[in-house]
């Protein structure tokens, strides 16, 4: 079915239909001592530029949070993926991971960030002209200026380009009069350029820079939030904003380009922060268990806590697997494209956009991680966990946007499997042959053939989640030729779908990186285990999900063989799921934090 992937970059959506070699993922243990004197820098930031004001940044204290911007922006964290030519640092992928995940630890503040130097600096780093680069990234890059990024409408979320904020060309052709309202706009009570989106002549879609105090611009009340109280959101108003025509950014009526392509890295980012918050999170609640006296010991003697801590842990460990896979993916890519003569910008959207179903994929991986973390924290702290004295309630409201945020994950799931059948359809990857190579091992004797060696019955089981990935994807995409299924119109099918993928692409990232430890001669005793646990439950929820799917669409005989092949690819050897979450919480309440 597959085909180990050593010396060539992999494809965006590859990973379904190919193996790749330990040896070609980057992990957190492959740090270089650059990369750990950059992580332990961004520490010590949150820790003493961040923590010690949090409570005033909740409360928006006036000039708190572009004060600590400009700080950031002094230590380069703000233009680290910027060239040096326009100010910034031009850091590798896997470096600018980094920085991302340890941002994640400041909580609100890492909104202010996020929507700076992701979708507030990169479409003028991919799109702007030169002047309109030259002009604005070096004020970015220190926290001078700080960005904002307009898209969103009271009748347009996820369906972007529906917007009705217009953009009319002024009768002597040097301005565009902008008129229209944006809502939910991070950044906007402090932001001095915005990046607009408004329909030309009432149907191109089209990106404009307008700066504060521009004629016409006003700004709505704070938003009275959930969570990330701290950060600034405003409905932004347009009432005749005129802007020259030097002001269009990219091409009239392409500005769907600028949104959807920023959006790829926007949910590469926001999966990195959510683990930062997470592993911030887990120290609240590994700490109050150790502290926390019961029955006349600490509650982290408890199995039911172990068995909190130990799952808590092994979902970071396993989303930081993919997410720096993904970057390593990301890094490979660029170089390649530099190679070939494209510019750092085209290179990096390029790359961005190539894997684009796995920024999709860990934006929904992130999220829900870390909403299953700080859940769970909730619930070690008890009665404690449900007052604001406890920074674990706080982090509880912050973690939910991020399910909403870039997409919500309902669309992220959906055009994981749209862009991968896309993909597959204008012949970027080769589903087809693999997907009927499937369908012809169904029909013949189960092979008893397995993989010899270290790791073998968890490499078996990945390839096996792969066959079942692709049994279902190809029952579907058949019955949509045949006509009797148009998955368009069946989002509970694609979800199912989805979710598969989702497990087959983080259990591969993980196994990947514990054989890679194990190659290296790393202690894999625990990532071991919780590979184990990690593929455990996988197969468990690949099963019910491919069983869903099928059973919506599919029937008779066809049906029974799938179902039966679902069965004999579910397979893994039995687990002791509760030796191996006590050995893994062991460590962690000795550490009294997270310290894989």
């Amino acid at each position: 079915m597959s085909e180990v992937i050593k010396n060539e970059v992999l494809k965006g959506s590859e990973f379904l239909v190919k193996e790749s070699d330990p040896s070609s993922v980057f992990t957190p243990e492959d740090t270089n001592e650059e990369q750990q004197m950059v992580r332990a820098m961004v520490q010590d930031f949150v820790k003493t530029e961040i923590e010690p004001v949090y409570m005033d940044l909740e409360k928006q204290k006036e000039g708190l949070t572009k004060a600590k911007l400009q700080v950031a922006g002094e230590l380069g964290l703000l233009g680290s993926h910027i060239p040096e030519e326009y100010g910034g640092m031009s850091m590798d992928t896997n470096t600018n991971s980094v920085i991302v995940e340890e941002i994640g630890r400041s909580g609100t503040f890492s909104v202010s960030v996020a929507a700076h130097t992701g979708i507030g600096m990169l479409p003028i780093f991919y799109y702007g002209t030169e002047e309109q680069k030259q002009k604005y990234l070096p004020g970015l890059c220190t926290g001078e200026l700080v960005a904002s990024y307009c898209l969103t409408e009271p009748s347009s979320g996820s369906d972007a380009l529906a917007a009705k904020t217009k953009a009319m060309l002024s009768e002597d052709g040097k301005h565009y009069i902008i008129t229209g309202q944006k809502m939910w706009i991070t950044n906007s009570g402090f932001a001095d350029v915005f990046i607009v989106f408004a329909q030309v002549d009432g149907d191109k879609f089209t990106g404009f820079l307008i700066e504060k105090g521009a004629n016409g611009l006003t700004l709505g009340a704070e938003e009275d939030k959930l969570g990330i109280k701290g950060s600034s959101t405003r409905q932004v108003f347009f009432e005749n904003t005129k802007v020259p025509v030097s002001s269009v950014l990219g091409e009239v009526g392409k500005g769907h380009l600028i949104a959807f392509n920023v959006l790829n890295v926007g949910r590469f980012k926001l999966g990195l922060m959510a683990l930062g918050a997470a592993k911030r999170n887990f120290q609240e609640g590994v700490r109050y268990a150790n502290e926390r006296k019961q029955f006349g010991t600490s509650i982290a003697n408890f199995g039911a806590i172990q068995y909190k801590l130990a799952e808590q842990a092994t979902k970071m460990y396993a989303t930081e697997s993919a997410l720096y896979r993904t970057s390593q993916l990301i890094q490979d890519k660029t170089q390649a494209l530099l190679a070939d003569g494209k510019t750092y910008a085209e290179a990096k959207l390029i790359a961005a956009e190539e894997y684009a179903v796995e920024c999709a994929i860990l934006k929904v991986v992130g999220s829900e991680m870390l909403d299953y973390v700080v859940d769970e924290t909730v619930q070690i702290h008890g009665g404690n966990g449900f007052s604001e004295e406890y920074a674990a309630a706080r982090q509880y409201r912050d973690a939910r946007i991020n399910r909403i945020f870039e997409g919500t994950n309902e669309i992220n799931r959906l055009l994981a499997v749209a862009m991968t059948l896309k993909r597959a359809a204008k012949g970027h990857i080769d589903i087809t042959g693999p997907a009927w190579a499937v369908q012809k091992e169904l029909t013949s004797m189960p092979s008893s053939e397995k993989t010899e060696g270290a790791y073998g019955e968890e490499i078996d089981a990945v390839k096996n989640l792969k066959k079942i990935m692709l049994l279902v994807a190809g029952a579907a995409a058949k019955s949509q030729m045949d006509g009797t299924l148009n998955l368009k119109n069946e989002q509970q099918i694609t979800m199912n779908i989805a979710d598969i993928m989702v497990d087959v692409f983080v259990a591969e990232s993980l196994l990947l990186r514990v054989r890679k430890i194990a190659a290296n001669g790393g202690d894999k005793e625990v990532p071991t285990q919780m590979l184990e646990l990690t593929l455990n439950d996988a197969v468990a929820r690949v099963s019910k999900n491919a069983k869903d799917a099928l059973c919506s669409f599919a029937e008779g005989e066809p049906l029974r063989m799938m179902l039966m092949g679902i069965k004999r690819f579910a397979k893994y050897k039995n687990v002791n799921v509760r030796d191996a979450r006590r050995a893994i919480a062991k460590p962690l309440i000795a550490a009294n934090d997270y310290c894989y």
